[in-house]
Formats: structure tokens, C-alpha cells, sequence
């Protein structure tokens, strides 16, 4: 009789490939605590985020490939996940912060804020850790969307701590301001109003921080790509022209600024009747897959209009969690798992760089 031993089980499951690393789980170190009981096998599968859109599916193969091996009978795959920490310099203002996203758009309108308040509430409840900030700081409008408007942030030990809501802490100007009070601000007050809201607040031990930029190419979306290394920015669009061509410019800012581009969201889609089902085209213009395509950025996916959601948002429940069975709530987790598989792999991406640096550097001394 053959004893299984934890080299066979290892090589079972080489032939399981990561669809979007495009590397086998075990090279990426994917496999922990491999036990096996007699005919019984049991391990973990650690992910690089609890919002991967190929769980399921990396399971079942897992399952297939080691019960495919002789004597054995039982499989038992447990899946976890380990989001991967950011490359983070010695002044990184967000040191326990794994992953920073910013949310971007070049125009107003086109709903940036309700989706990054889904988006946070999603992976949120697939278990990661995430903070929201608000950085929009001429219209910030995540307290009244997260119905915490009449809320204030206390103090301990000189750091403001941020308030909570569904899971998600967060932090906002809009809860440091009087209601209906004007920001009168120039570009250095911006800036220094972001580094604030980076520094002095308590965080603490984030998987995600999401960070609800303002419209525009200004003064917000610049300080924050100098003051945190980003894991990348997300550019959310409409299907019209104009809100096309200033998202390009947006994302071209980004690209200066040398922060990756996680990809294109494209907002407001189209409209499903709900007493027909017929299927309309709201706005006529380019559309945010072929915005991604024209820039040469992946395409994160699509949210449906529908009233239901600005009417959630602006009731303080969003539509992720009034109306969890919907349309567009299907379409907010579809969105925040792509933006969380693309953040992680950038990140590898970024480790494998640097790594590659240290390397050649270490082969020739002489290199810059």
C-alpha cells in the first residue's frame, strides 16, 4: 500500500492555476497546514483577498485534483485569505493600511461616491477589514449616504477615531463641518486637509482603505498619490461622451503621477424597466468598456440604473444593503471582487519588480 505523503498532495495541486495570476497556487505560496488522516487530506487555501471572484472555483479544483490521488477519500479545503501589504516607504502616512484605493472620476455626477460606499460595504462583508474616506473636500457626502450625518468623531491619544457604519470605519470632513457650511479653500489648504486626514486619523489595521476622491484633476487627487503609495485608482465613468473624455483625462493624471490604474467602472449603465424588463439605453456615448479599451485599462465592470439606488444612498442605507437581492447589488459585489483580484495583482506585480531590482542590483553594484 502507497503512503501518502505531503510532497504528492503538493504536486496534485500544482496543476491548480490562479486564472489571474496566471501561476499555479503552490508557487504562490496559496497552500497552508496540509494534515493527512489516513485516507482524509485537509489543508488551507490562502487567498490574496476575501473578495476573490474565483473562490468557489479554486476549491472545486482543489478538491478534484488531490481526490484524484490514490487512497484517498476525503477532502477538506478550508479557504482563507491574507490581503497582501502594500510596497510602503518609511514616511508612509497609512503604515497599517495593506491596501490603498483611490476612487477617481473627471466629472460630477456620475455617482463615484454611492459606488465607492457599496463597494466598501461589499467587501466588508466578505470579511476583509476597510476603511472609506472621504476625501472629496468641497462636497463631502458620505455621512448623509451612510445616514451617520449628525455623528462626531472623538479623540484618544491625540488621533481622531472614525466612526462606524455597516462595518466599514470612516472618516470625512463632513463630520468636522457645520451643516450647510461652505468650504472656501485654495489649492495648499486642500492639500494640507488630505495629509490631515491621512495622518491624524486612527485607522488602525486596514485589509482596504477606499478614498472617495473629488471630481477633477486638482489639488486632492494629486497630494494623495504624493502623500500614499496607492495600490492604484479606480476611474468611474457614464456612458456619455463627455463624462468619457474627462475620465481619460483623469486617468491620465493618475498615469503622470506614475499610480497604477486598477481599471475602468462604469456607472449608471443601462436601464432595466421593472414592470416590462425591457432593456434602455439611458446615455448615448462612449461606453465604459470602450473607454477601458481606448485606454488600454481593464474594464471592472457595469452597475445598472436605477432609482432605488440614489434613493437608498440618499435615505442613509445604501443599495447594497436595502436591497441586498438586486440587480445592482449582484452588480456591486461583481465590481468590488474584479477591484479587489486587480489591486492584489498589482501588488504582486509590484513585489515581483522590486524583487527583480534588488536582484540585478546585487549582480551589478554599479546600477542606479
Amino acid at each position: 500500500m502507497n503512503t501518502l505523503n505531503e510532497e504528492q498532495i503538493l504536486n496534485a495541486l500544482k496543476n491548480v492555476i490562479d486564472p489571474d495570476l496566471h501561476t499555479d497556487i503552490v508557487s504562490l505560496g496559496f497552500i497552508k497546514d496540509i494534515h493527512i488522516q489516513e485516507d482524509t487530506v485537509s489543508f488551507k487555501v490562502e487567498l490574496t483577498t476575501p473578495a476573490c471572484p474565483v473562490k468557489d472555483i479554486l476549491k472545486k479544483e482543489c478538491e478534484d485534483v488531490v481526490l484524484s490521488l490514490p487512497n484517498v477519500k476525503n477532502v477538506e479545503v478550508e479557504m482563507t485569505a491574507q490581503v497582501r501589504q502594500r510596497n510602503t516607504e518609511s514616511e508612509d502616512l497609512l503604515p497599517d493600511v495593506k491596501q490603498c484605493i483611490a476612487i477617481a472620476s473627471g466629472k460630477g455626477g456620475v455617482g463615484k461616491s454611492t459606488l465607492t460606499v457599496n463597494l466598501a460595504i461589499v467587501l466588508s462583508q466578505m470579511g476583509a477589514k476597510v476603511g472609506l474616506l472621504d476625501a472629496d473636500v468641497y462636497g463631502p457626502s458620505i455621512p448623509l449616504m451612510l445616514g451617520c450625518e449628525d455623528e462626531r468623531p472623538l479623540t484618544h491619544n491625540g488621533k481622531i477615531q472614525p466612526i462606524e457604519k455597516f462595518g466599514v470605519q470612516i472618516m470625512s470632513l463632513g463630520f468636522l463641518l457645520e451643516p450647510d457650511q461652505a468650504v472656501l479653500w485654495r489649492g495648499p489648504m486642500v492639500a494640507g486637509t488630505v495629509k490631515q486626514l491621512l495622518s491624524d486619523v486612527d485607522w488602525g489595521d486596514l485589509d482596504y482603505l477606499l478614498v472617495d476622491l473629488p471630481p477633477g484633476t486638482g489639488d486632492a487627487p494629486m497630494s494623495l498619490a504624493q502623500l500614499a503609495p496607492l495600490t492604484g485608482v479606480v476611474i468611474v465613468t457614464t456612458p456619455h461622451s463627455v463624462a468619457a473624455n474627462i475620465a481619460a483625462k483623469s486617468a491620465g493624471l493618475f498615469k503622470k503621477l506614475n499610480t497604477p490604474i486598477l481599471g475602468v467602472i462604469e456607472n449608471m449603465a443601462t436601464h432595466v424597466c421593472p414592470n416590462c424588463s425591457h432593456i434602455s439605453q439611458i446615455f448615448s456615448g462612449l461606453s465604459g468598456n470602450e473607454l477601458a479599451e481606448y485606454m488600454h485599462i481593464p474594464f471592472l465592470g457595469s452597475i445598472p440604473l436605477d432609482p432605488k439606488v440614489s434613493t437608498s444612498s440618499s435615505n442613509g442605507v445604501p443599495a447594497v444593503i436595502s436591497y441586498p437581492n438586486s440587480e445592482q447589488a449582484i452588480a456591486f459585489t461583481a465590481v468590488a471582487k474584479a477591484t479587489a483580484a486587480k489591486a492584489s495583482i498589482i501588488e504582486l506585480e509590484k513585489k515581483d519588480k522590486k524583487e527583480k531590482v534588488i536582484k540585478e542590483k546585487e549582480l551589478d553594484p554599479t546600477l542606479c
